[in-house]
């Protein structure tokens, strides 16, 4: 993986600048706007099916249609996170506590 640089960073702050922007507005105004109008049950289901595509587009072995789909479900994966409620600094705060850790240690963690 190449390395988290300061372009793609500006961008996702745009993004979640731009989707919290929407969260009240007129549904027929924005696609973002009518998701949240959906509720959390019309977004989780958005966000399941971008992210069947997006693995679908990596075991097909095509990096550009790949790319496109991880797209796709970021945007909707923040969008679900602004309709449950859950800040992206909290979702920083814990993966920061996890980091260093192994994933089976981490795992286990969280069963105690």
């Amino acid at each position: 993986m190449s390395q988290y640089n300061d372009q793609f960073s500006a961008v996702l702050s745009r993004l979640v600048k731009s989707i919290d922007e929407r969260k009240g507005a007129e549904p027929g105004s924005s696609y973002t706007a009518s998701l949240f109008a959906g509720g959390v049950e019309k977004c989780a289901k958005k966000f399941g099916e971008e992210s069947f595509e997006l693995a679908l587009a990596a075991a097909s072995g095509d990096k550009s249609h790949t790319a496109e789909e991880a797209a796709d479900v970021l945007y909707h994966y923040l969008v679900l996170l602004g309709v449950s409620g859950v800040d992206l600094d909290d979702v920083g705060q814990i993966l920061a506590k996890r980091e260093g850790m192994s994933g089976h240690e981490e795992k286990a963690s969280r069963l105690k």
